[in-house]
C-alpha cells in the first residue's frame, strides 16, 4: 500500500514516546504554509505553529493534546475583501494500536498505521476542521437585503383581483 505523503509532516515513532509522554512543538515553514494554503483554498498562511503533549494511553495507543495557533488570511464571504486572523484551536486526539482492536461506533479514535503518528497532519486536519467555511470580519454584517413586513402581508391573490373587471 502507498504512504500518502503530507504539505505539513512530522512523523512521531510510537514506540519511542516515553512512559510519562512527551511535547512537541511543531512550525510550518513558508513552503509547508504555502502547500497548506493551497490545500485549504485560503489566499495564504503566514504561520502554523503547535505545541503538543503525546502521552501513551490504552496499552500501545495515543493521547494527543495541545494547542494550535495561525495566523490565516481568508476572504470574507460578505465584502470580498481579504482579511487576516489569528486562530487558536485546542487539540485532543486518540490514537489506538491496530491490535487492540477496532473502536466502537461511539469512540473519537483512530488506528496507528506503520507504527507511527503525523503529527503535522493531525494540526493540519485540526485546522482544516476549525476553519470557518463562512469566513467575515469581525463586525461585519450583510445589511443589504431590506424586508418588507407589509408585502408580507399582502395576498397571492391581490393580483388576480385586478385582472377582474368591475
Amino acid at each position: 500500500m502507498k504512504q500518502v505523503v503530507y504539505e505539513f509532516s512530522r512523523p512521531l515513532q510510537v514506540d519511542r514516546v516515553p512512559a510519562l509522554g512527551c511535547h512537541e512543538r511543531l512550525a510550518a515553514d513558508e513552503k509547508e504554509c504555502a502547500a497548506l494554503a493551497k490545500r485549504f483554498e485560503v489566499p495564504r498562511i503566514h504561520s502554523l505553529v503547535g505545541l503538543l503533549k503525546v502521552v501513551p494511553w490504552r496499552g500501545g495507543g495515543l493521547k494527543i493534546t495541545g494547542t494550535l495557533n495561525a495566523k490565516v488570511d481568508q476572504v470574507s464571504v460578505i465584502s470580498l475583501e481579504t482579511f487576516t486572523s489569528n486562530l487558536e484551536f485546542a487539540i485532543e486526539r486518540y490514537f489506538l494500536s491496530p491490535r487492540a482492536g477496532q473502536p466502537t461506533a461511539e469512540e473519537d479514535v483512530d488506528i496507528i498505521e506503520h507504527g507511527s503518528v503525523d503529527l503535522g497532519e493531525i494540526l493540519a486536519e485540526s485546522m482544516a476542521l476549525e476553519l470557518d467555511p463562512y469566513p467575515r470580519r469581525e463586525g461585519e454584517v450583510f445589511d443589504d437585503i431590506e424586508e418588507h413586513p407589509e408585502s408580507a402581508k399582502v395576498s397571492p391573490f391581490t393580483g388576480l383581483s385586478k385582472l377582474k373587471p368591475d
